[in-house]
């Protein structure tokens, strides 16, 4: 997303969305949005582009359940034709991620009408799909706008906002976890990025009761924070910013609630408590001292190829050759440099606990969550203990990335 894209958050956004529109020459448009999305905004926005004398033309996605898979993602297709069109994506995270792939894919532009302050991704450049009931990341791209209605944020369900408090507090597991894999892997890190990540944290931190509340401060600041967690995703090129260890959880309950049939939950309350479980990783981490580190590596050996795969196969069935295909070139990367890597943590310790440092304690971070009015618990959610467990025994395998949970399988930490 360059700088100079309009983004505005406060009262009257349909009529700067006409304005922008206008100014713009853009005249025909494909508004996407569910049956709750549009009854809130859609239909608002449906009929401030009609009055104008624009070619407008709708897809309300309906069912149960949502989801960016390939049902509905055709549904958009279908409607959309060949023909060229502004699609204004209507809706919180799932509505956005379905516009932003078809638009792309369609090499169409987007508008971005967010509906709650419940994701991240309003302004990324990612797509988050679920294709054959495998949640993955593509490029897709970011709107060209993004308007917020802030009364309409303010009405969203208290879930929606208790949801992108939750994916704002991943960001100190993301941020430890990005600075990880450059101290300890070389990896390219953007300390400017870093640094405005952080104050966008930071200041939801301290709205925390007022976002719980739902108050317009409260709401503003969430939604503020989410935007800019958007923009460095855009400007740093990849999800490092804002995305880690704390996600993976997420992703596996998501496929399994899928493949089990069971009730789905929001992706900011899964990564909430995603970000409980990776700051457990954290703490376990900060109470090691470098002889406990030397000690613990020099009996640690490279994992073995055959078992790591029948581990991926037994826990996903008939997804597991996707993930297989993702996880491999990360595991064969760590055969061959295990030993480089394990003295490198030898060396680089004292950072390693600086980083660690950095993430605070999960009674911490739950306490937070409650503040805003979100689940602190697995329970509160719908997932069991073995729900749990399995998330942290396979979920590291869903991403091809060097994170907290790369450190505590070399040090047997879990």
């Amino acid at each position: 997303m360059q700088e100079s894209t309009p983004t505005y958050c406060g009262t009257g956004a349909i009529d700067r969305l006409i304005k922008y529109c206008r100014s713009s020459g853009l005249d025909r448009f494909l508004l996407v949005s569910d049956e709750n999305t549009h009854a809130v905004l859609g239909a608002r926005a449906e009929a401030a582009l009609r009055a104008q004398g624009w070619d407008v033309r709708t897809v309300v996605l309906s069912g149960e359940e949502v989801i960016a898979d390939e049902e509905y993602i055709v549904q958009v297709l279908l409607v959309a034709g060949r023909q060229r069109w502004t699609y204004v994506a209507v809706g919180s995270g799932t509505v956005t991620d379905i516009s932003r792939f078809c638009s792309h894919r369609t090499q169409n532009d987007f508008i971005s009408l967010p509906t709650a302050p419940s994701v991240d991704g309003y302004t990324s450049i990612g797509a988050s799909p679920v294709v054959r009931r495998v949640k993955i990341t593509t490029p897709a791209q970011p709107p060209i706008a993004v308007f917020c209605d802030l009364q309409t944020l303010c009405q969203a369900p208290s879930k929606l906002i208790a949801a992108g408090f939750g994916d704002m507090l991943a960001k100190y597991v993301a941020l430890a976890d990005w600075e990880l894999a450059a101290a300890l892997m070389d990896e390219p890190y953007d300390a400017d990025i870093a640094q405005r990540m952080r104050h966008a944290l930071k200041s939801c931190v301290a709205f925390a009761q007022e976002i719980g509340q739902g108050s317009s401060h409260g709401i503003e600041k969430l939604m503020a924070g989410l935007l800019e967690s958007g923009r460095c995703m855009v400007e740093s090129g990849n999800s490092r910013p804002a995305s880690g260890s704390e996600h993976l959880p997420s992703h596996y309950w998501e496929m399994r609630l899928l493949q089990e049939r069971r009730p789905s939950t929001l992706h900011g309350a899964r990564v909430g408590i995603g970000t409980i479980l990776a700051a457990q990783r954290y703490e376990a981490i900060k109470g090691l001292t470098q002889q406990d580190v030397v000690t613990r590596l020099a009996q640690a050996r490279p994992p073995d190829r055959e078992t790591e795969i029948a581990c991926i196969r037994d826990a996903f069935g008939p997804t597991a050759n996707r993930i297989v295909a993702e996880y491999e070139p990360f595991l064969e990367r760590m055969r061959q440099s295990f030993d480089v890597w394990r003295q490198r943590i030898v060396d680089c310790w004292a950072d390693v606990q600086r980083i660690a440092a950095s993430v605070p304690p999960p009674e911490e971070l739950a306490d937070l969550m409650r503040q805003a009015g979100a689940p602190s618990t697995p329970q509160e959610i719908g997932l069991g203990q073995d729900d749990v467990q399995q998330a942290l025994r396979v979920s590291h395998y869903l991403r091809n990335r060097f994170t907290v949970n790369t450190v505590g399988q070399m040090l047997d930490l879990w």
